[in-house]
C-alpha cells in the first residue's frame, strides 16, 4: 500500500492506513489473556517498540520465548511459575488484587495511555468469554488511544469521527462487518466490497452491516465515518 500521509499498521494479514494519525507513530503491543495468537503470526509481527503482558498473556510469552517490559494484573490466570520466570528475567510486575474494579486488559490499557504510547495493538482478546471481549471492544473504542485488535483469526478496528482508513487485504477475509460502538454513526462510506455503503447512517440498537465481503478481485478497502464510533471487524477463520 502507498503511504502518502498517515500511519501505516503493517499486520500479517492486513496493512491499514490510517489517513489522521501521523506516520511517526511507533505502536505498543499488549499480550492479554483470551486466545492466544498463533506463534508464527506472533513471529511475522515486527515494528511495536514496546510489549507489555497482561495476567494469563504471560503464559504465551513464557511459550515461546518473548520476554514482555512489563506485566501487569492480578495473577488468578496466569501459571505461577510463568509469572516467576518474567520476574526472573527482572521484567517489571504490578500485581493487583483479584478483587478490583477494572479488568487486566482495562488496568493495562489506562497505564500504557498514562505512559504516553500513541498506538496499541492488542493481541490474546478474542476466543474465551464474551464479556470480557464486550469489555475490551467497548474501553479500547473510548480510551482515546488508537487501537486494534487482532490475532491470525480475527481483528477489530476503531474509526472515530472525521477519521478514514485504508485497508490493505494481504489475506482475503471470509467476512467485513462494521459495528457501531456508539447509539449512531452516520456519513458511513465503505468501497470495494460486495454490498458497498454511500454516507449510510448505521446504529448500534439494530447493526445490520454484518457479513459483507470484499469485491471480485478487491484487495484494498476504504472506510470512512463522519460521525459516531465505527468497529471495522474481519474474521479469517472461525
Amino acid at each position: 500500500m502507498k503511504q502518502d500521509t498517515g500511519f501505516l499498521l503493517r499486520l500479517p494479514q492486513q496493512h491499514i492506513l490510517y489517513h489522521t494519525l501521523p506516520c511517526s507513530i511507533r505502536p505498543w503491543l499488549l499480550i492479554s489473556g483470551g486466545r492466544a495468537p498463533e506463534a508464527s503470526w506472533m513471529r511475522q509481527l515486527t515494528g511495536y517498540d514496546v510489549c507489555w503482558a497482561a495476567d494469563h498473556g504471560i503464559d504465551f510469552c513464557h511459550e515461546t520465548g518473548l520476554v514482555p517490559d512489563h506485566l501487569i494484573g492480578d495473577g488468578d490466570s496466569a501459571r505461577p511459575d510463568a509469572w516467576s520466570w518474567a520476574e526472573s528475567h527482572a521484567v517489571p510486575t504490578e500485581r493487583y488484587p483479584a478483587a478490583k474494579d477494572f479488568t487486566d486488559t482495562q488496568l493495562a490499557v489506562r497505564k500504557i495511555k498514562s505512559e504516553g504510547a500513541a498506538f496499541l495493538i492488542l493481541t490474546g482478546v478474542f476466543g474465551g468469554r464474551t464479556d470480557h471481549l464486550f469489555s475490551t471492544l467497548f474501553s479500547t473504542a473510548s480510551a482515546k488511544l488508537p487501537c486494534c485488535l487482532a490475532d491470525e483469526k480475527e481483528s477489530a478496528l476503531f474509526v472515530q469521527s472525521g477519521q478514514s482508513v485504508s485497508v490493505q487485504f494481504l489475506r482475503r477475509p471470509k467476512a467485513v462487518s462494521l459495528l457501531p460502538i456508539s447509539r449512531q454513526c452516520s456519513g458511513v462510506t465503505i468501497d470495494h466490497v460486495r454490498w458497498p455503503l454511500n454516507q449510510a447512517v448505521l446504529t448500534q440498537s439494530f447493526p445490520q452491516a454484518i457479513s459483507n465481503e470484499l469485491s471480485t478481485e478487491e484487495n484494498t478497502i476504504h472506510l470512512s465515518v463522519s460521525t459516531g464510533t465505527l468497529c471495522l471487524y474481519c474474521c479469517w477463520e472461525e
